[in-house]
Order: C-alpha cells, then structure tokens, then sequence
C-alpha cells in the first residue's frame, strides 16, 4: 500500500512540475493540449484527406490529439477568417490551399485576411494536377477536338467546378482564355456535386482534381483527355498533358499545405515543420496519398512562402482576364 501511494504521490508531483513547466515556458513544453486543424470545404476533399493524415501522424509523435475542424463557407473565407484571428500559440493550424490563399485576393473586392500578413507558413503538404474529362456524350476524345467543338458552336459547351475562384474553375477559366473558346463555367457547391452532375450528363466536362475523378476514368463513366501539369502525372502517365495537345503556357494544378495565424512563435513553428516533415515521410502516409494520387512536395516554411508569393502572381491576371468576381 505504501508503495502505490509513494508511486501515486510521485505521479502526481511530476504532474504538477509538468504542468507548471507548461505555464512558465508554453513554448518549450508544446504541445499540452489537442491541436486544431482547420479545414476550409466540407468533408471528404483534399484539404480534409491530407489534414486528417497528418493530423493522424502528429497525434502518434505527441501523444495530443490532432482534432480536424470543418469550417467551409465562402470560397474558404469563413475558415481562414477563423484561423487569421485565432491565438497565435501553434495550437491553431489550418490546410491552405490555392482557392483561398492564392485566389480569393483577386476574386473579392475585400477580404477579412491578408494570406501573407496574417499567416505563417509551415509546409507544402500535397499537389494534385486536374485532369480534363469529359461525359461519354460528348463527341470528342482529345483536347484539339474539344477546342474544335468549343469554336463551332460558341456557349453550346459546359464544364462543371466545384465553386468560383477554386481550382478546377481557374482550370477551365485559363484554357477558355488561352484557346479563345466559349465554354460555359457552372459552378457548385463543392467537386463531389459537380463531379455527380457530370457523370449524369447534366454538364459536359470538367477539369477536375485528379483524385476525384480516377476512379471514373477507370470504370468508364468518364473519359480523360489530358492532364493540366506542364508535365505527365504518374496517376496518369500515357495521358498527354493539355500543354503537349497543342496549349502551350497553359499549366494548372491544386496544393495542399499548413499555415499558422502570424506572430506565432518561431520555435513552435520549426516543431511543427519538423513534425510534419516526418509525417509526410511516413510509410502510410506515402501509400494513402499516391494511392489516391496526389504528389508529396514538403519543405521548409521559406519553401512555401515563396511558392505562395508566385501562386499570388499567378493567379492575379487569370482571375481578371476571367471576370469573376464575388461581392
């Protein structure tokens, strides 16, 4: 009996030291508590398989648990809008991606977040490239043939996205204005909604995620015609690039990475990246993405930071020249 309470009286002082090592120095002893990842779209798309994969690997390394928060709503704003103001202490993380990070400043006249003011970055996470499919309805079966039909018969064409300003819209939006075509952009609440249009034929095409839409090119239901990198995907490797089918300049794609609110502090920053670094080196991580057909592409904050300054740039005339725009 002695020895228990000496054990229980021992584990409640290092408990109690531990704890008040957490008050004096919160830095050093992250984390303490869960971590929150938020998500900007519902469930179930890129942003939620990679947070949740990751979330899974920092819960196993910390022994705190990685708690996905779903918080969609315009475009990502209501989202980022959340993460941009919550507690700078590491305990806040959110996937950004090209909709809302890289796109969104063009598209709304006025936001609630400046995505490099208010933010820190961590990682690139994921890449997908989208893919250009069609419904079996549709007479063509290559990219010239789709431009050949587009200038025939000007707005007779449609393809489906998963929102304005996302990246399958910004897709279709770059190769109307690079072919000079009229293809009529319908937009939907998410891409399981427009893929389900498409496979109904309720829409003509779509430049989808790849991710989301192999498993139909595979079973038939709809037929690819190229991929939307400036080079093959391994997903897809005997499709040709639109690039290749006779678009030169165009290249398009989707990424996946951790942010922070700004004025989080540099060491929990570099724990984190670090973190997620293992992460995304892990066996099961590897096989679940590629699986699914997204590319691993981590790095350091100062990797994304950069690629997000280009994703701004990018982005910035091709939203224009579309004419999008939500008040």
């Amino acid at each position: 009996m002695r020895t228990l309470l000496a054990a229980l009286l021992c584990l409640a002082a290092s408990a109690a030291h531990a704890a008040d090592r957490a008050a004096k120095d919160p830095v050093s002893a992250y984390p303490t508590k869960p971590i929150r990842i938020l998500i900007t779209v519902v469930p179930g798309g890129g942003s939620d398989v990679t947070a949740r994969a990751i979330g899974q690997k920092l819960t196993e390394a910390w022994g705190q648990q990685a708690i996905v928060d779903n918080r969609p709503g315009g475009n990502g704003v209501v989202g980022m809008d959340i993460a941009a103001h919550a507690t700078p202490d590491g305990y806040t993380i959110v996937i950004g991606t090209i909709g809302p990070v890289a796109v969104n400043p063009s598209l709304y006249p006025k936001l609630p977040y400046d995505p490099l003011k208010d933010f820190e970055p961590i990682t690139r996470a994921v890449s997908a490239l989208n893919v250009l499919v069609v419904h079996p309805s549709v007479p063509a079966r290559s990219v010239k043939e789709v431009i050949a039909l587009a200038k025939k018969d000007p707005g007779k064409w449609t393809y489906a996205s998963s929102g304005n300003g996302t990246s399958i819209h910004m897709s279709g939006a770059m190769f109307t204005q690079l072919t000079g075509t009229d293809i009529v952009h319908i937009p939907y609440k998410g891409s399981a909604p427009a893929v389900t249009d498409l496979l109904g034929g309720q829409t003509n095409m779509m430049f989808d995620n790849i991710p989301s839409s192999l498993p139909h090119i595979k079973s038939g239901k709809l037929i690819a015609l190229a991929t939307t990198g400036a080079k093959r995907d391994p997903a897809l490797p005997d499709l040709p690039t639109i690039a290749e089918s006779g678009v030169p300049g165009y290249e398009s794609g989707v990424w996946f990475g951790l942010m922070v609110p700004a004025a989080t502090p540099k060491n929990i920053i570099a724990r984190l990246n670090a973190a997620a670094l293992e992460a995304t080196k892990s066996p099961e991580f590897i096989k679940r993405m590629t699986d699914l057909g997204y590319n691993i592409i981590p790095g350091s904050p100062e990797d994304m930071a950069r690629m997000l300054e280009a994703e701004l740039k990018r982005w910035a005339p091709i939203v224009k020249a579309s004419g999008a725009k939500i008040d």
